[in-house]
Parts: structure tokens; C-alpha cells; sequence
């Protein structure tokens, strides 16, 4: 088959031809039609995620969307022919979707939304289980919470304003004034990044604070957050790094939790539970309440580095997505 091989941190990926890999007992062959491209594939190529090692020679790409090829002897839940995506690999050693085809457990995997692309479905994994993992396993949404997400145009903001919606949640997302239409777009009340938080905590909660704050973009709107949840909220953060003051969340007998969507592939725990995810994107995608905003471009394996330079350069108009 042929891959792109990541040789050396911070080099232009080779088009090689390798071979096939085998079917472990609980893996499924999948001939690979799409790899979509997050900025964590980026931070992977250059050696600049202590998170999210993958050991050198290596094939890159976390997501994929495809085609089941065969299965191994105990699986039972996917048989050739199944449109299948998900979460696979591309980081600790796993191989990922830059590559005709992957050997993937078949515990990560769910069959592809009936309604999407390969490349629209392609897109969607990461973003999908981070958002969820977030709202859902550690928030405990529910129908009528005011939920504020930060970074409401993003890959994981976009799909986020989504899901909130889909559980019957009223949502507010941050952005820049370029990004007002996205975000009302998907339905989410625009917030100005700019503005200070207290202001638009009086404006769309009386001054209260939100149920839920989900922070995708880190730093100082970690800090914020903190500021802008209600007595006895939740925050939650995909980028919760470096040192914080936990002051404002505990004068508010509010609650934190961080997100690491990579746990399951590189500690093999829970890896069921992200093909239960995807399992749940499906059913939202095919009942219309789940779309990701996708980039026009197309990328093939031949110049896959192009993809990554766009995304390294903020220059990226939705996610990107690579053409197996």
C-alpha cells in the first residue's frame, strides 16, 4: 500500500510504499477514503506535543473515514463492504490514516453517518469525542442549561454548539466579529471575545453565570471561564494547561474537569466508549443536528504537507481533509 511515512520531526512527509498491515483478532481492515487533518497532527509532526508522542518512523493521521475490507475472527459488529469512521490512531504508536489502508480495533470504530461524505464524515471524530467527552460524560448536560463555549468557530466550538443544541441546551458561543454568522449559523447566541466577561454575564444571564463553560481555546479564557460559570456550574476545558487560579471557581462551589480525548488510544482503556460516541454522531448526523464546516481545498497523500502549512498558518476555512 502506499503512506505517507513522517521520517524526522519538522520534514516533508515521503510517499512510500509498504506493506499491507495484518488483521489482529479484534481489528478491521479498512481501506482508508479520507484522513482528516487537526492541528494535534500538526504539533504531532513536529515533535511538539509531550501528549501525544508517536514514535519515529511513523504514519500520521488520527482520523479516518472508509470502507471495511475485512474483519478479524472476533468481531462481529462490522463485516466487508461497512462504511465505517473514527478515531484511529496516529499517535503512540498506532498507525494512522495517512495510508490505503489501516488496521484498526474495532472498538474505535462506528458506521459512517448514511447522509455524509467520506470526506464530511472524515472530519468529524476528534472534534466529535472532545466535544462530547466535555458537554456530556464530564458536564452531565441537560435540556435547558445555558451553556457558554468559547471559540464557538473552531473545530471542537463548531461541533460543540451542535451537540449542546441537540440535547435541548440554550447556547452561547465566543468569537471574533468575522466569525458572528458561523456561530449563529449553528444556532449559538454570538458573544464579542473581546468583551468583558462580567458585561456579557449580565447581559445573557441576569448575572447569575452559565450552567456549563466549555473552554476550547486555553490561556487566559480558562481564567475567564472560571469567572463566567454559576454557583455550583461546570467548567470545562479540551486545553486546560499551564497554572491557573482556582479562586474565582471555588468561591462559586463550581466544579472543573479537563478533556484528553488521546487516553484511550495511547492507554488502550475506553476505547469502547469512543466507538459509542461515534455511534451517537451518526444518529445526530442523520437526523440533520450534526455538520462539520469543512475547507473546499482538496489535499491528496502526494501533498499532504500543504494541509499541515495551512493549519500551522491559521489560514485554514474549516477542517481539512485529505483524499486517500
Amino acid at each position: 500500500m502506499r503512506a505517507a511515512v513522517l521520517e524526522a520531526h519538522n520534514t516533508p512527509l515521503r510517499l512510500s510504499t509498504i506493506s499491507t498491515p495484518e488483521v489482529g483478532p479484534r481489528e478491521v481492515l479498512v481501506r482508508v477514503r479520507a484522513s482528516g487533518v487537526n492541528p494535534l497532527d500538526t504539533k504531532i509532526h513536529a515533535g511538539a506535543a509531550a501528549h501525544a508522542r508517536h514514535p519515529l518512523p511513523a504514519i500520521p493521521g488520527i482520523d479516518l473515514a472508509g470502507i471495511v475490507e475485512r474483519t478479524g475472527r472476533e468481531v462481529t459488529r462490522f463485516k466487508p463492504g461497512d462504511e465505517v469512521y473514527g478515531m484511529t490512531g496516529g499517535v503512540g504508536g498506532v498507525q494512522g490514516s495517512l495510508a490505503e489502508f489501516a488496521a484498526v480495533d474495532a472498538d474505535l470504530l462506528a458506521l459512517k453517518p448514511a447522509n455524509l461524505s467520506m470526506r464530511e464524515a472524515a472530519a468529524l471524530p476528534l472534534i466529535v469525542i472532545t466535544a462530547w467527552e466535555g458537554l456530556i460524560d464530564r458536564a452531565g448536560l441537560k435540556a435547558g442549561q445555558r451553556v457558554l463555549i468559547h471559540g464557538g468557530a473552531g473545530g471542537v466550538g463548531h461541533v460543540a454548539i451542535q451537540i449542546a443544541r441537540a440535547f435541548g441546551a440554550s447556547v452561547f458561543a465566543t468569537g471574533s466579529a468575522s466569525q458572528r454568522a458561523t456561530i449563529e449559523g449553528y444556532g449559538a447566541v454570538f458573544v464579542d471575545r473581546d468583551s468583558p466577561v462580567e458585561a456579557y454575564v449580565a447581559q445573557h444571564t441576569g448575572g447569575r453565570g452559565f450552567d456549563i463553560v466549555y473552554d476550547t481555546v486555553g490561556g487566559k479564557v480558562l481564567d475567564a471561564s472560571f469567572e463566567a460559570v454559576r454557583r455550583f456550574g461546570h467548567v470545562v476545558s479540551a486545553l486546560g494547561w499551564g497554572t491557573h487560579a482556582l479562586a474565582p471557581l471555588s468561591f462559586r462551589a463550581a466544579t472543573y474537569s479537563g478533556v484528553f480525548t488521546l487516553l484511550p488510544l495511547l492507554s488502550g482503556e475506553g476505547r469502547a466508549h469512543h466507538g459509542a460516541i461515534m455511534t451517537e454522531a451518526t444518529r445526530l448526523a442523520e437526523a440533520g443536528k450534526l455538520m462539520p464546516i469543512l475547507d473546499a481545498r482538496r489535499f491528496t497523500l502526494e501533498n499532504v504537507d500543504e494541509a499541515y502549512a495551512l493549519i500551522r498558518d491559521h489560514a485554514a476555512k474549516g477542517k481539512l481533509v485529505v483524499d486517500v
